[in-house]
């Protein structure tokens, strides 16, 4: 019975005054795996089994449709380096990899079912490999971005207890460094073509591992991966994730929202520490048996963007809304996409203006997204809609959304509210569990019958999702959630500062940045506040992940503050979004 229901699963996953906002009639493209919005959300139906395991029901049934010949030659995985070195995997040596990759993890590091791995790697391919090696054994992972530094990778061991961690040669030394202070951690594997001492190569391990290896039989909810995000409060929060909420529950994003199907090349260039890699780097593509196409690119750069798009036979590119800005701000008719047909975006809200430039330069419209760590997309829009640029699009098919007063009333259209999903009497399986360890931040999140996502908006006549505003003081700057308690927290020891807020800022390229207002200590006053602003701004690099520093420094004799005597952030953002 569980075999018969797990080959349903797979059956079923691989068919193929804000009121003011206008827009303009853009055209609809034809989707490939549904016939219109309105048949997809009263179609959609998946049926979650007692166990299932991203690996053997979904990966390893690829293989064994390419092994019968019903699959077309369509690499799995298809990564370039841009100095000309190229690999591509079917989903057979796919799995052989990973096989070999989770004995690795089970013999050499002695990692049991329910352990946690920390994956801190570039896109380099061993970081897709770890993530199918964990799903193989059981373990938990923990996905870092390599921008952490020494002190945020200490509280991310500590706080995770993670027995094994995964990362290279940047990032060994910082590992080193806090090791002795995490009494959990007992297995290192570096991915490096040198050795280094305490910590096994992993690369010269694979050589030598067996390919025979038995996936685990894992129940649909049970813990798959815990994803770090920012907060407001407080430190970074866990948020979990099981086998079903991201590995059944992301098959929303690859059929209907990317409409991908078995001949697609899809490339999603989010960081490998977000919950966006998971969305569109693995399970989303991999779901509909399409390739995931990744190229390793140090920094962000337009023009080497523009010629893979046009270079290799990409057909959904994914990218966050800053990387749209910047592309656009290039000459494109050089560069012909000839395979490029559907284009998405998400991470933060794209500007209109964006969408019409790049869509007079490609001839193809951006179709955005929303959802978060904690969900799979919320809303979309979807092939086969109007799209409204600005709009969030509507509701995906996997959740009802609803726009709510404070009370937890259902407001009527163009009312302002927060954006909630329905969560009882049943709760959709594209929801996150519950943040590890924070029980009170876990219920806070609960208002009646419904998860509050701690967005604001609003819905139209039309049914169409508008977002408004973070309810709460998150900075999304070029995609990455930035939490002002993190940066206040690296700024005030640095000597100068008495007192900081952050809040966000609009930028023209990355939608909006990190902006401090910092009440100098009075020996500090006198001092040059152009070269103090530096000095700041690069102790807050050393202190934190770079991306946090604040771009922007305002010096400031006092901070807004309520009669308890906590910062007014609202005020001071508002200041911000209304006079810039």
């Amino acid at each position: 019975m569980v075999m018969l229901l797990r080959a349903r699963c797979f059956h079923r996953l691989a068919i193929s005054d804000p009121m003011r906002v206008l827009y303009k009639d853009y055209r609809t493209a034809a989707p490939q795996n549904f016939s219109n919005y309105d048949s997809m959300k009263q179609d959609f139906k998946i049926e979650i089994p007692e166990y299932f395991n991203f690996a053997k029901d979904v990966l390893d049934q690829w293989t064994n449709m390419e092994k019968a010949g019903k699959r077309l030659s369509n690499p799995a995985f298809w990564w370039i380096d841009g100095n000309g070195e190229e690999l591509r995997w079917s989903f057979e040596e796919l799995g052989l990899l990973s096989r070999k990759f989770a004995n690795i993890l089970t013999e050499a590091c002695s990692l049991q079912r329910g352990d946690r791995v920390m994956v801190i790697l570039p896109k380099v391919p061993e970081w897709w490999l770890a993530n199918v090696a964990c799903l193989r054994t059981g373990t938990v992972l923990i996905p870092g971005t390599t921008q952490l530094t020494q002190k945020d990778i200490l509280y991310r061991l500590q706080s995770s207890k993670a027995k094994c961690i995964i990362t290279d040669d940047t990032l060994a030394p910082a590992v080193d460094a806090v090791a002795a202070k995490c009494e959990n951690l007992h297995s290192k594997l570096i991915v490096s073509q040198h050795s280094r001492e305490g910590w096994g190569n992993l690369k010269e391990m694979m050589k030598y591992a067996s390919d025979s290896h038995t996936c685990v039989d894992t129940k649909h909810d049970e813990m798959m991966a815990i994803y770090f995000t920012s907060g407001t409060t407080g430190p970074p929060k866990m948020i979990g994730h099981t086998h079903s909420s991201f590995g059944l529950g992301l098959s929303v994003n690859g059929r209907f929202w990317l409409d991908l199907i078995a001949s697609d090349v899809m490339w999603n260039t989010s960081d490998t520490g977000w919950a966006k890699s998971a969305w569109s780097s693995v399970f989303s593509p991999w779901t509909q048996g399409a390739c995931v196409f990744a190229h390793y690119l140090p920094r962000f750069e337009s023009t080497s963007i523009l010629q893979t798009l046009s270079k290799f036979p990409i057909t959904v590119f994914c990218s966050a809304p800053t990387a749209y800005r910047m592309l656009v701000q290039n000459d494109m008719s050089s560069y012909k996409f000839n395979s490029l047909k559907h284009c998405v975006s998400a991470g933060e809200p794209i500007n209109p203006e964006v969408m019409e430039q790049w869509r007079k330069k490609t001839g193809l419209d951006i179709y955005e997204g929303y959802g978060q760590t904690e969900t799979v997309l919320i809303c979309g829009n979807f092939k086969g809609m109007k799209i409204k640029p600005g709009s969030m699009g509507k509701p995906s098919p996997a959740f009802d959304v609803k726009i709510l007063d404070e009370n937890g009333a259902t407001l009527p259209p163009g009312q302002e509210g927060d954006i909630a999903v329905q969560v009882l009497p049943e709760r959709p399986f594209g929801l996150f569990t519950h943040y590890v360890d924070n029980p009170s931040k876990t219920a806070s999140t609960l208002r009646g019958n419904f998860y509050i996502t701690g967005d604001r908006g609003y819905m139209d006549e039309d049914g169409y999702f508008w977002f408004v505003a973070r309810s709460d003081d998150i900075i999304l700057s070029s995609g990455y959630r930035i939490g002002p308690f993190e940066v206040e927290s690296a700024l005030i020891e640095h000597p100068s500062i008495a007192e900081s807020a952050v809040v966000s800022s609009p930028d023209p390229i990355r939608g909006e940045v990190v902006k401090a207002f910092i009440v100098l200590n009075p020996d500090y006053k006198s001092h040059d506040h152009e070269q103090l602003r530096k000095e700041i701004q690069e102790h807050v690099k050393k202190t934190t992940a770079p991306y946090k520093y604040p771009r922007k420094v305002e010096f400031i004799e006092e901070l807004p503050k309520t009669v308890s005597g906590k910062v007014k952030r609202n005020e001071l953002r508002k200041k911000e979004w209304i006079t810039t």
